[in-house]
């Protein structure tokens, strides 16, 4: 108790006498360490550096004392912290991302962001030694969020929040073990594969390693981890290849790291409030497309979780779940978000036929197409399908659409299908109205545009 005592002084009067130091002085900034390939070459040493910003300083960092964190006067204890710790870094450039991930959470609530720098350490050629230092890294980062609890009004462990990117995720997770799964929050953006992918609980990113674990997945067959990691796992576009990222080697250094760092590129869109990605509880990214997982009934009231920053508003319902897998699709640029829909049709033909559904929206300007192909659809008599309609734009309001039946068809006699209902449901718009058509006869292969109406009640 009297050390307790003794450590809490000493850091009231650190924190007097930087107080004081600040007024008459100039502050200087701490910044990220920045190498160059010739230390990847030789190897670096692990340190880790610790850079503090705030809504106050969200663009200065100050270096932390390991041992004393208090002796900072710009960390205050009694709020929020956010550690932000970073993966590999092959070449030991800053990573891209790092100010501007920094200056987004400074903007969520009055936080303490703490940059986790171990790039001596990350930055080397052997990632073998990259790993094994996670470990050490891990320790020292433990040691100092325990020293943040020192003083009896220190830093509360269910305030803390550690957000870790590739192999800084497993880093976040050694953490949280070693202080006994009592951290309030890790968030795993695409965890790293290699040397995991056999790793036991022990051993790799878990949900046991927190209060509540949330992982996103974008690059699962390279460099990405597969499998469930948290209490909830987004899976974006199935949480392996993401849309705009390089097919082929000859992309040069896209084509490795693309889809990887998509993770983090879609965790800053929410947070900078551009784009709402919402995760839809989910088997398999293949039910998902299907349109078979779009009621979210065990969420409600709440609508279905949204991957980002504000998902622990959907904590408790997910601690009761158990693991929950959610999907979701994007575009391949910013703001990433789909438009999507629920589309109910009911056919009544005499033949049955095999086909896809081609669907577009126009607003009067603009229009925008999607093609609903992931299986051959079924149509027979008096068939109600059920299908995913997905956008890449948001034309609204809906002022047209044209419904094609693509049969595959181009050399026999056209068939006629009659489509006796069609329902669009706007899924991330629940303000917008549904809207419907009736009876309408198709010609296969061919397009056939109308003008939604109001949808009958009782439908």
């Amino acid at each position: 108790m009297l050390q307790r005592q003794f450590l809490c002084l000493v850091g009231l009067l650190l924190l007097c006498e930087g107080q004081e130091q600040n007024s008459v002085a100039t502050v200087s900034c701490d910044s990220f360490t920045d190498l160059d390939l010739s230390h990847c070459f030789l190897g670096t040493t692990l340190y880790v550096r610790l850079l503090l910003y705030t809504r106050s300083n969200p663009r200065c960092g100050r270096e932390l004392s390991h041992r004393r964190p208090a002796s900072e006067p710009l960390l205050n204890l009694s709020r929020p912290s956010a550690f932000v710790i970073h993966g590999y870094r092959p070449t030991g450039a800053p990573p891209v991302w790092i100010d501007l991930l920094v200056r987004l959470l400074a903007e969520q609530e009055d936080l303490n962001v703490i940059v986790v720098d171990w790039n001596r350490g990350a930055a080397n050629l052997n990632y073998f030694t990259a790993v094994a230092n996670t470990w050490h890294a891990a320790r020292n980062l433990t040691a100092f969020i325990v020293n943040m609890q020192a003083c009896e009004e220190g830093a509360s462990l269910d305030a803390v929040h550690l957000i870790g990117v590739s192999l800084g995720a497993h880093l976040a997770g050694f953490v949280g073990a070693n202080l006994k799964g009592k951290i309030g929050r890790i968030t795993g953006l695409d965890p790293a594969g290699p040397m995991f992918t056999s790793a036991t609980e022990a051993e790799r990113l878990d949900p046991s390693d927190a209060m509540f674990v949330d992982v996103l997945h974008t690059d699962m067959d390279s460099f990405g981890l597969n499998g469930a990691h948290g209490h909830i796992d987004y899976y974006a576009n199935g949480g392996a290849d993401q849309p705009g990222c390089p097919k082929t080697i000859f992309s040069g250094k896209s084509y490795f790291v693309c889809d990887h760092q998509r993770s983090v590129f879609l965790f800053l869109c929410g947070l900078n409030r551009t784009c709402t990605l919402t995760g839809y509880p989910c088997t398999s990214y293949s039910d998902f497309l299907d349109g078979r997982c779009l009621q979210c009934e065990a969420f409600k009231p709440a609508p279905c979780p949204v991957l980002g920053y504000d998902v622990s508003r959907w904590k408790d319902t997910l601690l009761r779940l158990g693991q929950t897998k959610a999907f979701f699709s994007t575009t391949a640029t910013l703001p990433y978000r789909k438009a999507s829909y629920r589309v109910d049709m009911v056919t009544w033909n005499q033949y049955l036929r095999w086909g896809v559904v081609y669907i577009r929206l126009y607003n009067g300007r603009d229009y925008t197409e999607t093609r609903i192909d992931q299986k051959l659809l079924r149509f027979e008599r008096y068939t109600t399908t059920r299908l995913l309609a997905q956008f890449d734009d948001d034309v609204h309001p809906v002022q047209k659409l044209s419904v094609r039946l693509a049969i595959g068809n181009v050399m026999g006699p056209r068939y006629k299908v009659r489509l006796l209902r069609i329902r669009l449901i706007p899924l991330d718009r629940p303000e917008r109205p549904a809207m419907c058509r009736y009876d309408i006869i198709m010609e296969e292969n061919m397009d056939v545009m109308f003008r939604p109406l109001p949808c009958d009640s009782h439908l």
